[in-house]
């Protein structure tokens, strides 16, 4: 997904040309100065503070484009994301923030559906196959057999090849997810947790005793950059999105000195159950352990720029196991 748009204000007044890319939207310094009003400098000590608390990665939401500027010359100049944008916008308490969110959201929403239409084709050849093999008249035992298969493996699998593809394609959507949020863990019941989690893990000699020490306020900075909101809304409205998100920055961010995957993989079933998300209709986990820990796995390798792609992946296996 790549494009530039021009956003303008509801009054007309600021128009700023927005870059889209890697599943988010991209603004240089003077443009967030611009955006919100602000001077500069006020943006920039904003930004400072906001990677100081930890609240976001400064590698996951920073990345440098050559730009020319008006000297003809071209510079390397650090564009912020769409998650850097609105916790400087929070910071400002500025209502122009909600209104750009509502904005670019939209926007990625359309990116994402232009993806999936040119994709469709690839999903219509897959549908294609599983019809001819079911309707094929095969007389061969053997072919009989191995055609059987490989429908049983296409009808079984069919979510997941889709899955892959939109992957793949960058164009995973955000649908139908869950907006009630009836759960937030706070800092202290979470340390509490890791520190029963860690007394278990020790008893059966699977950790140390650095297992969920903290190195810093990391950890802290995660719950708060999870839980923040703008407007008296969350910036990560869904259950899916905040769950992705604690598992993400948990694993990424390394708060602990040890045991970062586990405690994240950990957090993100907590927060699951508490909010009635972890099974399914049928009382099954939608996760389940292979599952879990693929997931920590896949999301630890990562790197920091596909970090969208992660979180909608994330917040579809969710929706579709």
């Amino acid at each position: 997904m790549n494009g530039i748009e021009i956003y303008k204000s509801i009054t007309g007044e600021t128009q700023i040309e927005v870059r889209f890319e890697h599943d988010t939207v991209w603004l240089n310094l003077n443009q967030i100065a611009l955006l919100f009003g602000r001077d500069k400098s006020v943006i920039s000590r904003h930004l400072s503070a906001v990677f100081r608390d930890n609240e976001l990665d400064r590698q996951s939401v920073v990345a440098k484009n050559a730009t020319t500027a008006l000297d003809g010359k071209t510079y390397q100049v650090d564009f912020y994301n769409l998650d850097a944008i609105l916790s400087v916008g929070y910071r400002v308490n500025s209502k122009q923030g909600t209104q750009f969110r509502i904005w670019a959201t939209q926007r990625l929403r359309d990116y994402l559906v232009e993806g999936i239409s040119v994709n469709k084709k690839r999903l219509q050849e897959l549908e294609k196959i599983v019809e001819v093999i079911s309707k094929t008249n095969i007389d061969q035992t053997h072919d009989l057999a191995e055609a059987k298969g490989l429908l049983h493996i296409l009808n079984h699998y069919t979510k997941s090849f889709i899955l892959l593809n939109q992957f793949d394609s960058a164009s995973l959507p955000l649908q139908n997810l869950n907006s009630v949020v009836s759960y937030q863990i706070e800092y202290e019941e979470a340390i509490q947790a890791i520190q029963v989690l860690r007394a278990e893990l020790i008893q059966k000699n699977e950790a140390t005793s650095l297992f969920g020490n903290q190195k810093d306020k990391t950890f802290e900075g995660i719950l708060r950059s999870i839980l923040q909101t703008f407007d008296g809304n969350y910036l990560y409205p869904t259950i899916e999105e905040q769950s992705a998100h604690l598992l993400y920055f948990v694993i990424k961010n390394h708060p602990f000195s040890d045991g970062n995957k586990r405690i994240g993989a950990f957090l993100f079933v907590w927060f699951l159950e508490k909010n009635s998300h972890l099974l399914k209709h049928n009382g099954e986990r939608k996760i389940n352990d292979n599952a879990l820990t693929a997931l920590a796995l896949l999301v630890a390798q990562s790197n920091p720029e596909d970090k969208e792609l992660m979180i909608r992946l994330i917040c579809n296996l969710i929706l579709n196991t």
